[in-house]
């Protein structure tokens, strides 16, 4: 992940797409079975569809650079994946490309992620504890942007925290009522079941893990979502006890 080499910044991308595109072959029947309980059973196979058509997309780009890749990916997806997925998952992408300019550092990388939630939350008017790919979302970027900007630790590392935030954070969709989505629709219902949205989230997340590991030549760290400092909002107050922070619970964030 260096700004140093667009070119390889750019096959980092599309290897990152292709491998997000048979992960989520490979969950297709989960996710389908994910939504038929909360919604149309037909996540699994729109999100398999519209990967598989961005993959083939960014494998046919000349010389691709990491925000050409994510533009093209996104266009894609848009138009390949049916519902409500398609604007979420890839017009929020389309937007986020663009802080891909300069190639992929941890700074590129924290601003991709900020914008890449603010448009989801933007184009499903979702926040927190709605039972979307939110839930997962924004622990993950919470988590991602603390870890590089306040804890500096190596962007890899940092991922990996926000890949563990994410799957804390599809934990937390369960227990939740749904109030966005047509799992809304089902009320109370809704409650005890997994939202397929923050599922594909975490698989995407999880993908783009591995294949940053992968292209580093190194383990993917065995870490978890806590950090190993907070803010100090009491700064000087002797009687304030240390802390440890936490993704585990996203109302917290």
């Amino acid at each position: 992940m260096s700004g140093d080499e667009p070119d390889g910044d750019g096959a980092a991308v599309v290897a990152a797409v292709e491998a997000v595109a048979e992960r989520i072959e490979r969950e297709r029947d989960h996710l389908t079975e994910l939504d038929s309980a909360i919604g149309d059973a037909d996540h699994g196979g729109n999100m398999a569809r519209g990967w598989a058509a961005a993959a083939e997309a960014a494998r046919d780009l000349d010389d691709p650079d990491p925000q050409t890749v994510g533009k093209t990916v996104g266009k894609t997806l848009m138009s390949k994946v049916g519902g409500a997925s398609g604007p979420l998952f890839g017009g929020s992408l389309v937007f986020a490309s663009a802080e891909l300019d300069d190639g992929i550092d941890a700074e590129s990388a924290v601003a991709f992620a900020e914008t890449y939630l603010q448009k989801v939350e933007d184009r499903g008017d979702a926040r927190l504890g709605d039972q979307t790919m939110v839930d997962a979302l924004t622990p993950a970027v919470h988590t991602f942007k603390k870890s590089i900007e306040t804890d500096e630790l190596p962007p890899l590392e940092a991922l990996a925290k926000a890949v563990d935030a994410a799957d804390r954070g599809v934990a937390f969709t369960v227990p939740i009522r749904a109030r966005k989505g047509r799992a809304s629709y089902l009320g109370w219902r809704s409650v005890g079941h997994q939202d397929p949205g923050a599922t594909s989230t975490l698989y995407i997340l999880e993908e783009l893990l591995s294949v940053a590991a992968d292209r580093l030549d190194a383990e993917v760290p065995d870490v978890d979502a806590t950090s190993p400092t907070i803010p100090d909002d009491a700064e000087g107050d002797e009687e304030a006890e240390p802390a440890e922070a936490t993704a585990s619970d996203p109302e917290d964030d």
